[in-house]
Formats: C-alpha cells, sequence, structure tokens
C-alpha cells in the first residue's frame, strides 16, 4: 500500500522529513511505503531543485496546489511556525493526513483551529516531537512506570544552545514577534513534550523571561529592537503534584543541543542529556551506602526501537533517526494501530501551558494553565 506524501518546506527540517520518509519502509519494513509526491517552496526554481535533490516527482511554488493534489495522502509541514495554522488546517479540510513541525502555531487561537480542524477531519495529525521518540527516553518512561525509583516527586528541565548567543549577529525573523514568544515556544516546547510524555499536564506555572540583547543590527546597519525573549525560567507545578523547573536559553554559548533532565524520586533518581542521546544515568538506593552510586546505561538493541537501526549496543543513533522513528508512529496511526504521538489534541495542551507561562510573566504571579 502506498502512501503520496506532499512536503511543504526545504529548509533543515524539510530535509529531515524527506530522510525520514525514505528510510522509514526499509528500516520498519512498513506495509505502508511512502512515496514521494509532490513538493512546495516559494519559488518555482527551489521547489525543482529541491524535488530533484530529495526524490519528488512534482515541485510547485503554490501549496495549495500540493494539498490539492489527489496523489498526496499526507502533508509535511516545516515552514516557519506562522504559516503552520493555515497550511495545517487547509490540508485537514482537504481530507489530508498532517504531519506539522513544533510548535503549533503563535497564536493560541490558531492552534485551537487547527485541533478542532484535526478532529473535524478524522485524519492523523501529528506534530513534530521527536525527543520523546528516542530509545532512552522510552525505557525512562517503563523504570517509572514500573516504579523502579519510586514516587517522583520533583523534576528539573533545561534546554539551551548558543545559536542566538553572539551579539553581532542580525536582527532575523526568530526576533521578531511573528514568530512567537522566542525560546518558549521556539524549543521550551520540547521539555514540555518530554513532561507530558513522562509525567502528564501542568496545572500551573510561574515563569520569568529575559533579553540578553535588547537590540540588533539589520541588514541596512539599523539597530532593531528584539521583539522576543532568549531566556525562560518558569517554575512549574503539575496535576498529578509534581514540582519542578524549566530554564530556557538560546544565548548560552557552548551549548549546541542540551535538554538536560533530572528526575527525583523516593528510591532514586534519573537524569539524561540530549547532548549524550544515547544514554541516560540511574541512581537507585539501595544496598551498602559505600556500594551506591550512578550508573550510566549505553542505549542498545535491548531499547527497541533501537534494534530496527543498528544490531550492536553503544553504536548510537542520531537526530534523523528519532524522525524515522516518528514517520513510522505516523504510520502506525494512519494504519489503526496504537501510535506513540504528540497529535493536535495533546499538542495544544503544550501550546497552552506555554502561553499560560508567557501570561505569567506579563502578570508577574502563578497563572493555572
Amino acid at each position: 500500500m502506498e502512501l503520496g506524501v506532499g512536503l511543504i518546506g526545504t529548509g533543515y527540517m524539510g530535509k529531515c522529513h524527506a530522510l525520514a520518509w525514505n528510510a522509514v519502509g526499509p528500516v520498519f519494513g512498513t506495509k505502508i511505503r511512502p512515496r514521494l509526491v509532490h513538493l512546495a517552496d516559494a519559488t518555482d526554481t527551489l521547489a525543482k531543485d529541491h524535488a530533484a535533490a530529495f526524490g519528488f516527482e512534482k515541485a510547485t511554488h503554490n501549496w495549495r496546489d500540493l494539498i490539492a493534489d489527489p496523489d498526496v495522502a499526507i502533508v509535511s509541514i516545516t515552514t516557519p511556525n506562522q504559516f503552520h495554522a493555515e497550511m495545517a488546517v487547509a490540508a485537514l479540510e482537504a481530507g489530508k493526513h498532517v504531519w506539522c513541525e513544533k510548535p503549533m502555531a503563535p497564536a493560541f487561537k490558531d492552534a485551537m483551529r487547527m485541533r478542532d480542524a484535526a478532529n473535524a477531519s478524522g485524519k492523523v495529525a501529528a506534530l513534530g516531537y521527536n525527543y520523546i521518540q528516542n530509545p532512552a527516553i522510552r525505557h525512562i518512561k517503563r523504570l517509572l512506570d514500573d516504579g523502579t525509583i519510586g514516587d517522583v516527586y520533583a523534576i528539573r528541565l533545561e534546554m539551551d544552545e548558543d545559536f542566538l548567543a553572539d551579539p553581532a549577529l542580525l536582527f532575523g525573523h526568530k526576533n521578531q514577534s511573528a514568530s512567537g514568544y522566542g525560546a518558549l515556544d521556539d524549543f521550551g516546547v520540547h521539555p514540555l513534550s518530554l513532561i507530558a510524555t513522562l509525567f502528564g499536564n501542568l496545572e500551573a506555572v510561574m515563569a520569568d523571561l529575559s533579553k540578553p540583547y535588547a537590540a540588533r543590527i539589520d541588514a541596512d546597519g539599523r539597530p532593531q529592537a528584539v521583539e522576543t525573549h532568549d531566556c525562560a525560567n518558569v517554575l512549574i507545578r503539575l496535576k498529578s503534584g509534581i514540582s519542578g523547573t524549566i530554564q530556557l536559553s538560546r544565548t548560552a554559548w557552548g551549548r549546541k543541543g542540551r535538554i538536560a533532565l533530572q528526575i527525583f524520586a523516593s528510591k532514586g533518581t534519573v537524569t539524561y542529556d540530549q547532548e549524550r542521546m544515547n544514554e541516560f544515568q540511574i541512581y537507585i538506593a539501595e544496598g551498602p551506602a559505600a556500594d551506591q552510586g550512578f550508573r550510566t546505561i549505553l542505549t542498545g538493541p535491548v531499547h527497541p526501537p533501537y534494534d530496527r537501526f543498528i544490531p550492536a549496543p553503544g553504536h548510537g543513533l542520531g537526530f534523523n533517526e528519532l524522525k524515522i522513528i516518528e514517520a513510522n508512529e505516523i504510520l502506525n496511526a494512519i494504519d489503526g494501530r496504537p501510535a506513540h504521538l504528540i497529535d493536535f489534541a495533546a499538542g495544544l495542551e503544550i501550546e497552552r501551558a506555554v502561553h499560560a507561562m508567557a501570561h505569567s510573566h506579563k502578570e508577574g504571579h502563578w497563572v493555572s494553565v
């Protein structure tokens, strides 16, 4: 059975989606086989060049033509955040499945439109939260469900990168409010996706946002006020009673893709860092005190679905492999099987938390999610 794929957007994430759709069949032996049908980019030249490079049959500069294509059954959306809602809603109303990169949309009302369109369509509508697909994260979830470290009472999450650390960088779209709040929804949604997957939804938040650089120079040499916040510090309380913190920075020199998770429980602790994504650490408080300490667990074939890629432990998976796993989960959902995904309904709760954090910063107090 073939599944016609349409791709809107050909940047880094567009290429990731194309690679995932090409690889998911051989890696997982899926009975649904994606076929790269139609690609849309800003100009005909860009679209044709990327279609040839990625392996798509057709190309267009008009994304609506792609959505109208009867050979397209699922639409991958990897455009800037402000275009997600219009494209996703149009695709769902046209009867297509949707795989949309995170976050859903800068405005909460648009995220709600996306959720409502997904509910009305009956189609699969998934968000690109691929970090939850990591075999290490899946195993940590099993440890929590099994009670291996007891009852969790606190969590700490940090996400840091340095792509905006240089004050000499030119003013760009990530400095404009049209892209969202900044670190909160640009990538803070990834820690929130881990929290939702491992622990459930938030109940209340208190946030403080900051701008390390209040202005940047544009391409014409003129100073422009930075409209987004590159750093965030958030106190969180979950519906389960767990308390915690989230700290975010897009200006942290030396940090390239860090998501540091610490889980504190009644019988032990688990730690994980995305920059070392093929391992995690566990401490279990049992036995003689002199023998206790953290153990490092390297992922391998015993941590599914690592075994689909490599038959030997310790060799490691990467970001693109997580997208392939995510593509397989989407095919599971389309085929009516259980799927490990964050759909538009669950994604809306992440968006709700982001907007509550922004509101908390503005008002200066705790806000209910």
